[in-house]
């Protein structure tokens, strides 16, 4: 490494944040990177621990001794180079991801992890301020085509590698813009959408299609889900107009909470929500946009999504924010010898939570409360873990005032019938039912048909799904070509 003894004189540098009253008034980032400087000394604290666990934590298994190596010897050309062998959009998980690597860093063990995510972070906003990202297209065309269905995390990563392979892929996104849940469910406070953007235009002088507005299939009546699009294309014509097809939308049903007032006016999923003032920001109008001013809100569910209801709704000037949990509070700090190197259960607090928010946790909620059809509470109840369930507390019910309840609660399923078009066989939680073997994973029970990204495995990390699409993207390649150099 590059200095052997760094991790004993460096302590751990976080990414700043811009003041809370500041951010507050707009929906834009607020990170602070890294400077080269700080860059190249937390590089510094990364050991030559001999197994490095941090590779094998990233679900994309990024390289990343060697890109902190190089960031310390200060070529920085050449750690994008390391950082893109493994990961097709570092701006992406550098922003987002909630970095398993560093909860597998050997350092860990018993200080501070290195700040792998900050010093991706740095190099791929270096690499785009450089000009080093640049199209990589196919020195020859192999004639075949592909169809790519949902454009999120997983969608473009697949489609960016077959392209760049030498065939013909065209994605087909049912919203208006590209982006999938990266586009529409993540606060553009937490990741602007030009990202997204400049990766398309990258993407299309590669050879990619994108067709925006495109339904694949019917679309349910009775999903909440937003639905944006204007035409619709069959499993059937999809199968006959291209070599192979690969389903990757995103799981955006959500986890509904059947108690009696459900149906009252001002209970809401959060993808109800959140989508629309993305669209806002991109510049569209929207008639009736859900909004929090001047409301008493409550998020049920304490995970990532629930968070970013909690910083959109202080962002729309809500009087009061409660995030409800009913899981029991956290231990502030994980027990590391008894969870290292595994992604440890402990309290975490966002940048949405310190910008205003209670929280409650090891709570229930029981029925809404309204008056002429409209939400004005809710009453709940404090629960305890006994035998492995959870069980309420006698005399703990309670009532509180809320004028918007998001629900939060996490995803099930793909929300959409693309598995019923195509006739794709499911697992136990109603996702495409398809292993992840080497040689023939990702391909589901009708023929030329593959799966991957949530579609596949259900809810999960944007960094499970670039890691999905790279590996259908070989397999694929495999199926069309007899063999692949793309890397699995």
């Amino acid at each position: 490494m590059g200095k052997i003894t760094g991790f004993m004189e460096f302590e751990r540098v976080e990414e700043g944040y811009k003041p809370v009253p500041e951010r507050l008034k707009h929906y834009k980032e607020f990170v602070i990177g890294l400077s080269p400087e700080q860059a190249k000394t937390q590089s510094a604290r990364c050991m030559d621990c001999g197994t490095p666990f941090c590779n094998s934590g990233c679900p994309v298994n990024n390289i990343i001794p060697d890109f902190n190596d190089l960031v310390f010897n200060n070529d920085w050309q050449n750690a994008l180079t390391v950082l893109h062998s493994t990961n097709n959009f570092p701006e992406f998980t550098g922003r987002i991801c909630p970095a398993p690597c560093e909860a597998a860093c050997t350092l860990n063990v018993n200080d501070d992890a290195v700040g792998i995510k900050s010093i991706e972070h740095a190099i791929i906003d270096r690499g785009w301020a450089e000009g080093w990202v640049k199209p990589l297209s196919a020195s020859k065309k192999t004639g075949k085509k592909v169809a790519v269905v949902g454009s999120g995390p997983a969608g473009m990563a697949a489609a960016q590698q077959l392209a760049r392979a030498g065939h013909a892929v065209t994605v087909y996104e049912k919203n208006d813009r590209v982006g999938g849940l990266l586009r529409y469910g993540i606060p553009d406070f937490k990741m602007e959408k030009t990202h997204i953007d400049r990766r398309v235009e990258q993407m299309q002088a590669e050879g990619v299609v994108f067709k925006t507005g495109v339904m694949v299939g019917a679309w349910p009546k009775d999903s909440k889900v937003i639905n944006w699009a204007k035409e619709t294309v069959t499993a059937e014509q999809l199968k006959k107009e291209f070599d192979a097809v690969l389903l990757t939308g995103g799981s955006e049903q959500s986890r509904d909470l059947p108690v009696p007032g459900r149906d009252l006016d001002g209970v809401h999923f959060a993808m109800e929500f959140l989508p629309q003032q993305n669209k806002v920001n991109a510049g569209d109008s929207y008639k009736g946009q859900l909004r929090a001013d001047g409301k008493h809100v409550i998020v049920i569910g304490g995970g990532d999504t629930g968070s970013d209801c909690v910083g959109t709704s202080n962002r729309h000037g809500a009087t009061h924010v409660t995030q409800f949990e009913v899981m029991p509070q956290p231990p502030e700090h994980e027990d590391k010898p008894l969870v290292w190197p595994y992604w440890p259960l402990k309290m975490r607090t966002s940048s949405s939570h310190e910008e205003g928010c209670e929280r409650e946790f090891a709570i229930s909620t029981k029925e809404f409360i309204g008056d002429k059809g409209k939400l004005t509470g809710l009453k709940t109840v404090h629960v305890e873990m006994k035998d492995g369930n959870l069980t309420e507390v006698p005399g703990t019910e309670q009532i509180h005032k809320a004028d918007l309840v998001l629900l939060a609660m996490g995803f099930v399923n793909p929300v959409a019938t693309v598995l019923d078009a195509f006739g794709i066989d499911k697992d136990a939680r109603g996702n495409a039912k398809a292993h992840t073997e080497e040689g023939s994973g990702y391909i589901t029970n009708v023929p030329k048909v593959f799966a991957a990204g949530d579609m596949r495995r259900g809810q999960s990390l944007v960094v499970w799904a670039i890691r999905e699409g790279r590996q259908a993207a070989r397999t694929i390649d495999q199926f069309l070509m007899g063999e692949s150099e793309l890397p699995r």
